[in-house]
């Protein structure tokens, strides 16, 4: 089995408040065992909620779907995700990743106004919080927490 085989798209239907609206998202995933359906996610989820890099989800094949559709999650990865809308246009996008790079987050973004950030199990979140509340008290993004693992609250 070569690398690109051991990778899959996954579907993940779910409402969107903010839009208020039924949404799709795909993400990759690598095979833990796909007999009993268990992939583990390598993305980072840009909007659905309650889901973060490195779970441990339960996908099948849905036939209307016509592809691997996320069921539930079996194992959490104790990862966090924040998405985060730069509302200061005149800042850079990339500056602002960079930063939070440096706290030991990565992220990916999705246009010059929105990115998705994977907080890992091993980062102190406080220090995470403080800049995003910063960040925010100037007005310089808005964020959410649509995955937070317990022992980041």
């Amino acid at each position: 089995m070569t690398q690109e085989d051991n990778y899959v798209k996954i579907l993940f239907r779910f409402y969107n408040q903010v839009l208020d609206e039924e949404t799709v998202e795909t993400m990759w995933a690598t095979v833990v065992d796909s007999d009993k359906g268990l992939y583990k996610l390598d993305s980072i989820p840009f909007y659905a909620p309650l889901v973060a890099s490195d779970d441990i989800v339960f996908a099948e094949f849905d036939v209307q779907e016509q592809m691997l559709t996320y069921r539930k999650t079996v194992e959490y990865s104790g990862n966090s995700t924040v998405q985060i809308v730069l509302m200061d246009k005149s800042k850079d996008i990339n500056q602002i990743r960079d930063l939070f790079k440096e706290l030991g987050c990565v992220s990916e973004k999705v246009n010059e106004g929105y990115f998705s950030m994977k907080i890992p199990a091993i980062v102190d979140y406080k220090k995470i919080k403080n800049k995003l509340d910063e960040l925010e008290a100037q007005e310089t993004i808005g964020y959410a927490e649509p995955c937070l693992a317990d022992g980041h609250r």
